[in-house]
């Protein structure tokens, strides 16, 4: 009984510490960190596209970039704690459920969880880089990921499996992005006519680009460990420079690294109207 009742005290402090502006207002600076960094992603892939890229599109290019410029530490230290918050964020939703309907299943919950677990590998990466440790490009990490597994017994089938959680990931989020399901995450009710107009294609197009990139990752990992070749494993930069050996060439690399910026556009307007109490 007593323990019931500190279980119970407990998460009521919990909702309590979720529910108040500072938590509110962290969450909200989480996502427009995100969005700041999708943006210079896309940026990146855009300069790799067209010829001009002397550093990795991914998350790692990105610091660089946030830090060769004045203040950049500070920026690069704001971003950090942004995905710190973000992390929290995603915890408390696993914890207490999400704003969405329905959003007290148990699915809905290991989602949360699973993404604060990305978001604090995220923090971790970016704090790691704001102290002096550069550490590996995006595609460095997952081939020494593919090679290390795959010299494990059993660990072809862990690269396929997660690579079919990449794909998967990857085709729930494209889905969603065409069913507009991002719209039940959003306060939609205090959108003016016009805004609505904006976020909805936003919402479309970015979650549709992340979910494409996503899904071939996913692919190029699955390849590798068919093959038995750890070095076609691909991380984000890597993936993105496949999309200029297709057909399209170049154009293709750019029209997904748009989708990169507009899904960082959309990263801002979730930062104004995301519903981010947990219920």
């Amino acid at each position: 009984m007593t323990a019931d009742v500190t279980d119970n005290g407990m998460r009521r402090v919990g909702r309590k510490a979720a529910g108040h502006p500072w938590f509110h207002t962290m969450s909200r600076a989480g996502l427009v960190a995100r969005g700041l960094l999708y943006l210079l992603i896309g940026w990146l892939a855009l300069q790799v596209a067209f010829g001009h890229g002397g550093k990795e599109a991914d998350r790692k290019g990105a610091l660089e970039a946030v830090a060769d410029k004045p203040g950049g530490i500070v920026v690069l230290y704001l971003m950090t704690a942004g995905f710190f918050a973000l992390a929290l964020w995603q915890f408390s939703e696993a914890l207490y459920g999400r704003p969405v309907p329905d959003g007290d299943k148990p699915t809905k919950r290991l989602g949360s969880a699973l993404r604060g677990v990305i978001y604090t590998v995220g923090f971790g990466g970016m704090l790691a880089y704001a102290l002096g440790h550069g550490g590996q490009s995006s595609d460095q990490q997952s081939k020494t990921f593919t090679a290390r597994a795959m010299g494990e017994p059993g660990g072809r089938w862990l690269v396929l499996a997660v690579a079919a959680g990449f794909l998967i990931w990857g085709g729930v989020v494209v889905v969603n992005a065409v069913r507009r399901a991002f719209l039940d995450e959003l306060k939609t009710a205090e959108m003016g006519r016009t805004a609505h107009r904006v976020v909805q294609p936003l919402g479309m197009i970015g979650n549709a680009a992340r979910g494409l990139i996503g899904a071939a990752v996913g692919v190029f990992l699955g390849y590798a460990a068919i093959t038995f070749q750890p070095g076609r494993a691909q991380g984000l930069d890597g993936t993105l420079r496949e999309f200029a050996a297709t057909p399209a060439g170049a154009w293709g690399l750019a029209v997904v690294a748009a989708g990169l910026l507009v899904f960082g556009l959309y990263s801002f307007a979730e930062a104004r109207y995301r519903e981010v109490d947990p219920t």
